[in-house]
């Protein structure tokens, strides 16, 4: 396997601004404030012909308590156990610290390699920085400006010697995004549907993209480390711990997955913080790049507005959704709130009719077997396809248990129907006067697919379209009728009416006049 290349240091850095240009993506979030990263982030860097494992860490403080700074610390240090090497930054213009002297001392004791890399080192502002970079005794420092990508070439000739070791121990992992958006076709083209089941498989090139998103403290990075059977994400009572929205690939059984932590989404008017405003645009970004959202609430306040609101947004995005209800391991009388969850449910999102509801425990783990099959399921359904056959039959049905409606005396036709995209499943309907059909018919139409294709949970997007629009001579003017039948003049000198015609302006043959 590829090697794995940890960016240490202290906060405000430029470790994350380096990750950033490593993985060719402004992944994570840059701000001048420290602190701004506290989780782990892996991506796959590539510098030249050299491609890696890259892993933004926390910054390191001199904190070895149970507080956030502490908790942070403790997932940073596992993040250099698990590497295969640590790039140490400074910062070339402040020069070596107290900490960084600390920080260096925790580096030679828990990993094999160190590189220093003296960051901000553009301008002779930073040269006493880079000369005080010696004194850690960790070799010789790298003069490094993340930003402007100065030094990377640097950079490139270090890892080469570590790349030659690890190259024939793995491949590098390619990530896939989604396909969702299918153009509507008027072609019912035939389609395999073994082969098209076949490439939405998940496998471990291109896993099950799950996004976990909710309010702040609903105990979303708990979950997720149950899942994954280890403190892989920063948890605590503090709301609001997550910033980034963090993916992980795991396999959740038998299922590859890449489930991303996203930070809690607060209403808009709350929203003060530019660093949480960066962090909901980030959640919201990871909401449009999974298949399938898993909207977790709290039990104690379950369906809040915000929590409907954030619902609503992965319908209209057309993601599968899953509601999973946390902390259910403190409610006392289970079966009268699941009752009550679920009528609230149907009537607060009833454009999510159908979808799975599950209760679950982050804490005890009780409920994840449920909730690994609701997304899968939900996954199955959001790529279903329906064949045009069975489609035109059920229409048939359709019709003469609820015929269209007949606006201004003009009964609305519906002729045929077929399935015209998955990911969400997407229909077109072709009908006279499209532009007349009624919104409560084409919710009878949706609400008939759930039931009888088994689409529940799922968003399903209706097309009606007008048989004109396939007409090719539509919009083209009428040619000009011909005006010889406005002469009453003789025939051309040279043109002969044949015999037992009657020659244009004149009378019958054969006929005398009066």
């Amino acid at each position: 396997m590829s090697f794995t290349l940890a960016i240490v240091g202290r906060p405000n850095v430029g470790k994350s601004t380096l990750f950033n240009r490593l993985v060719g993506k402004k992944i994570a979030l840059v701000d001048d404030q420290p602190g701004v990263t506290r989780d782990l982030r892996e991506g796959q860097g590539r510098i030249g012909d050299i491609s890696f494992t890259v892993i933004d860490t926390a910054g390191l403080e001199d904190a070895t308590d149970e507080s956030l700074q502490g908790r942070m610390r403790k997932l940073t240090e596992r993040a250099v156990e698990m590497a295969d090497v640590c790039l140490f930054m400074i910062d070339a213009r402040v020069g070596v610290t107290p900490t960084d002297e600390v920080l260096a001392e925790i580096l030679r004791k828990k990993s094999a390699r160190v590189l220093v890399a003296a960051n901000k080192s553009e301008g002779r502002a930073a040269d006493a920085g880079v000369i005080e970079a010696w004194n850690l005794g960790l070799g010789e420092p790298l003069r490094l400006s993340a930003e402007h990508g100065e030094g990377m070439s640097e950079l490139y000739s270090m890892l080469m010697p570590i790349s030659d070791e690890f190259e024939n121990r793995g491949n590098d992992v390619q990530e896939f995004a989604p396909t969702t958006d299918v153009s509507v076709s008027d072609e019912d083209d035939t389609v395999d549907l073994e082969a098209e089941e076949r490439a939405w498989r998940p496998t471990v090139q291109r896993p099950l993209q799950v996004a976990v998103v909710g309010r702040p403290n609903a105990g979303k990075s708990t979950l997720i480390n149950k899942i994954l059977g280890e403190e892989r994400l920063l948890t605590g009572p503090e709301a609001g711990i997550t910033r980034d929205s963090i993916s992980l690939q795991i396999d959740w059984d038998g299922v590859p997955m890449r489930v991303f932590d996203t930070a809690g989404m607060r209403k808009k008017a709350k929203v003060q913080d530019k660093l949480e405003s960066m962090s909901v645009s980030d959640g919201l970004r990871a909401l449009k790049f999974a298949e399938v959202v898993v909207v977790l609430l709290d039990a104690a306040i379950p369906f809040e507005t915000q929590d409907l609101r954030i619902a609503d947004l992965a319908e209209r995005e057309g993601r599968a959704v899953v509601i999973a209800v946390n902390k259910w391991d403190i409610e006392d009388e289970k079966q009268d709130k699941l009752k009550a969850l679920k009528e609230d449910f149907e009537r607060f999102l009833p454009q999510l009719r159908g979808a799975p509801l599950v209760t679950v425990s982050a804490r005890t783990g009780r409920g994840l077997d449920r909730l690994q099959q609701a997304i899968v399921k939900a996954h199955e359904t959001w790529n279903r396809r329906v064949s045009t056959g069975q489609l035109n039959r059920w229409l048939t049905g359709m019709l003469e248990q609820h015929p269209p409606p007949a606006p201004a005396g003009r009964r609305i036709k519906l002729r045929y129907m077929t399935q015209a995209k998955t990911r969400p499943p997407g229909f077109v309907v072709m009908c006279s006067h499209p532009d007349k059909m009624p919104e409560s018919y084409s919710r009878y139409l949706v609400n008939g697919l759930r039931e009888s294709f088994d689409m529940h949970g799922t968003p399903i997007r209706l097309y009606m379209r007008g048989q004109g629009e396939q007409n090719p001579f539509k919009g083209r003017t009428k040619s000009t009728p011909s005006r010889l039948r406005k002469h009453l003049g003789k025939a051309p000198a040279d043109h002969k009416p044949k015999r037992g015609t009657r020659p244009t302006g004149g009378r019958p043959l054969g006929r005398k006049p009066k």
